[in-house]
């Protein structure tokens, strides 16, 4: 290395030959010749662990957000269960509510001492004002006697030989059957003719 003194306009100046001479920057800038991108250098790839710790978050966040739909479902559930119990409870309540002038009409004829032929009369139009209430809340009763045996609508009690009926014909009605609007409440009670002739 060789130094080599020279004089311009006067002034000697230092010129440098084979020589690295690190200079000072002004402050607030950076040598961008030492920075690791500039020489080069590729940022090193995210490790194993980093990718595990990414992967234990979204399971986490997965996890919690199941856990969250889980229990929305589930109050939704019960909002509805107790919505259909009100429902019922409203629609019992109003049935019972249409029943209870019966009841009041049933207790003033018990309460009374008429003859026997009044009470009877008064019975009868208590009887018929229940079946205003039950035909009013959709209850029909099931038409038996005379008519044909039908197993869905009908339960045979008694079979009986006969000539003087037709093949499955209903005799007789032991217990009335109803239906609530399309729905079999209880089937009749008949007994049933079998005509050996036919």
């Amino acid at each position: 290395m060789k130094l080599v003194m020279a004089k311009s306009n006067g002034k000697p100046e230092v010129e440098t030959q084979g020589l690295d001479v690190e200079h000072e920057l002004p402050p607030g800038e950076k040598d961008d010749a030492s920075s690791p991108s500039s020489r080069g250098a590729v940022a090193e790839p995210a490790g194993p662990e980093s990718e595990l710790q990414k992967v234990k978050a979204e399971r986490d966040s997965l996890l919690d957000r199941l856990a969250r739909a889980q229990a929305e479902f589930e109050n939704a559930r019960r909002r509805a269960a107790k919505e259909q119990q009100d429902f019922r409870d409203f629609a019992m309540a109003d049935a019972i509510k249409s029943l209870l002038p019966v009841i009041d009409n049933f207790e003033r004829a018990l309460q009374s001492k008429s003859e026997a032929a009044d009470f009877r009369a008064g019975v009868d139009l208590i009887y018929k004002q229940l079946r205003d209430v039950l035909t009013k809340l959709g209850v029909q009763p099931i038409s038996a006697k005379g008519e044909q045996f039908d197993p869905h609508i009908h339960e045979a009690i008694e079979m009986v030989e006969t000539p003087d009926a037709a093949d499955h014909e209903v005799l007789e009605e032991w217990q009335r059957g109803y239906k609530y609007k399309d729905r079999l409440l209880r089937p009749a009670m008949v007994k049933v003719a079998k005509n050996p002739g036919k």
